[in-house]
């Protein structure tokens, strides 16, 4: 599925189905898909050698048996760590996956949304290397790129101009910016705001501009019918099946 062809509103599985499976792994990345979601949300960033792995913390300590933090570690030593025990025992020995192995794994039968995750070294190499692992797959018709890094989006639209980004928006004062006029100028094709800073005008804006809005994280039924309701474009949330079976 393509960008283009996503149903509206599109139901992005926030690090896979992470409310029934360990966040960021394969697991939760296949049950997503299993479960009938259209697409699905990762974090991606640097291994101490150059890797490209899936994670959202800059440490492995909230989702692993072991600690340490993400750049400072080569993937070998990433890859012995247990990402699956501290949800269930049931997922005992699952790992951090590679973002490769999740194209290997996913990709073309789920559409991708990347967040680029460098925060802490807005300069670095990532976004290159995601990109080369992008055409390497052939999968530019079918990832999208988010960040709330707007030099990471910049640096990737010049890399692969054809993939559509989405800039993600801080709650409150501090994404003040991107949910004015400025956010309306930046080159992108989707804002990802903060569920509580979504009103009916800022949809409606958005929309003018010629973007789509994808809100993040929704996980009260609620919270889902709301901004169902206001007409945004998607929601990322922890728990798919509760928003399919809202939709239908």
């Amino acid at each position: 599925m393509t960008y283009l062809d996503l149903p509206r509103p599109t139901v992005f599985a926030h690090r896979g189905s992470s409310a029934h499976a360990p966040e960021n792994t394969l697991a939760a990345f296949q049950l997503a898909l299993t479960q009938g979601a259209p697409a699905l949300e990762l974090d991606a960033m640097l291994t101490a050698d150059g890797q490209v792995v899936v994670i959202h913390d800059d440490t492995v300590d909230r989702t692993t048996n072991g600690t340490g933090q993400v750049p400072r570690m080569p993937l070998a030593a990433i890859k012995e760590v247990d990402a699956g025990s501290y949800f269930d025992p049931a997922f005992k020995g699952e790992q951090i996956p590679t973002l490769a192995e999740v194209f290997e794994t996913v990709g073309r039968r789920i559409f991708i949304n990347i967040e680029i995750k460098n925060y802490a070294s807005p300069l670095d190499s990532l976004p290159s290397s995601i990109t080369t692992l992008v055409q390497k797959f052939n999968l530019a018709e079918y990832v999208l790129f988010s960040s709330f890094n707007p030099l990471a989006l910049l640096k990737i639209r010049r890399l692969l101009p054809q993939v559509p980004c989405g800039l993600l928006i801080f709650h409150g004062s501090g994404g003040g910016w991107a949910r004015g006029w400025l956010g309306r100028r930046f080159p992108c094709q989707a804002l990802h705001p903060d569920l509580r800073d979504v009103t009916p005008a800022f949809v409606a804006s958005t929309h003018q501009s010629g973007r789509r809005m994808h809100v993040y994280t929704v996980n009260q039924p609620d919270e889902m019918k709301h901004l169902f309701d206001l007409g945004v474009d998607g929601i990322f949330t922890d728990d798919p099946p509760l928003a399919l079976g809202l939709l239908k």
